[in-house]
């Protein structure tokens, strides 16, 4: 849901008459004004509008408790757990009447939109993309040269898209263990993305290190070598279990960009899940050179 003034756009979250009793005291107000700006935590909040801090703790348990922000985190901070907190939306509605037929942007079908949550959620990106670094990094000292598959992908993720609140892009070694709690898009192999190597021992279909990375399905059992092979699986994530990770990734470069083509152009092939386990988004997809030209332009899905 949206709320749009002059051809701008905020995602909002539809309240009922109870839930809005939270916000009619100032001081409620002011935290959620707060709280749109930047996660935070009922001391830091206290500081900031110098009101006595047991006023912030009540007001935050009753937003949380009409489910207006949420607990994005805790941390320790001077020997104490500090519970940080974000908006659910930047934008609240209350409605009285239901709603009437308008131009409105496609939504994606009910497949496509069961794959993409919960990286997408009412057109408002909900993940953190994550590339390897260009700069020699991990044990193989290695250098990805996958980040520029993040803009194609980028783009195909924005046709689904109606809001971008911040920056979403990070390298591998810019990842710190708080960026880990979030849903992620892991694009690139464990070889050129320490996170990939982090979560590869999960996976359905992985990565076999003593087998130069040979790629191996723990579905069909089948083994592939091929350097232009790349996998696609979406998993709950093991940092977070209320999280899930989609990782887009080959064995060398080409496979990635396998990936990237098949995304693209076959991605209602994507959504239909592994050939031999149609519930489990698990996919191995082969590059192909079609014009003979020594770059991949097109895929095969293998299972």
């Amino acid at each position: 849901m949206y709320v749009i003034q002059n051809n701008q756009s905020l995602p909002a979250k539809e309240l009922s008459p109870e839930q809005a009793k939270t916000l009619s005291s100032n001081l409620a107000q002011l935290i959620l004004k707060t709280l749109s700006e930047n996660q935070s935590y009922p001391k830091q909040i206290a500081k900031t509008l110098q009101v006595h801090e047991q006023k912030i703790y009540y007001h935050i348990r009753k937003l949380e408790k009409a489910n207006i922000i949420e607990q994005t985190e805790t941390k320790i901070i001077g020997g104490t757990p500090a519970h940080y907190y974000k908006l659910k939306q930047p934008a609240f509605i209350i409605k009285f009447k239901e709603f009437q037929t308008s131009q409105h942007l496609t939504e994606p079908k009910k497949e496509e939109k069961a794959f993409l949550e919960p990286f997408i959620e009412d057109g408002q990106l909900n993940a953190s993309i994550i590339v390897g670094s260009p700069d020699p990094h991990g044990p193989e000292k290695a250098r990805s040269r996958d980040g520029y598959y993040a803009i194609d992908l980028a783009l195909f993720l924005g046709s689904y898209l109606n809001y971008i609140p911040q920056l979403n892009v990070k390298l591998d070694t810019e990842t710190r263990q708080e960026d880990l709690q979030n849903n992620l898009i892991l694009i690139g192999g464990p070889v050129v993305n320490t996170i990939t190597e982090k979560i590869n021992s999960t996976l359905p279909i992985k990565f076999i290190k003593k087998e130069n990375w040979m790629v191996h399905s723990t579905i069909s059992k089948k083994e592939y070598r091929s350097d232009t092979i790349g996998i696609i699986t979406k998993i709950k994530s093991p940092f977070n279990p209320k999280k899930s990770i989609l990782l887009i990734a080959g064995k060398r470069n080409t496979g990635t960009r396998t990936c990237i083509i098949a995304f693209l152009k076959h991605f209602k092939e994507i959504i239909k899940g592994n050939k031999h386990q149609p519930k489990t988004f698990a996919k191995v997809i082969e590059g192909l050179d079609m014009n003979a030209d020594g770059i991949v332009d097109e895929v095969e899905f293998l299972e």
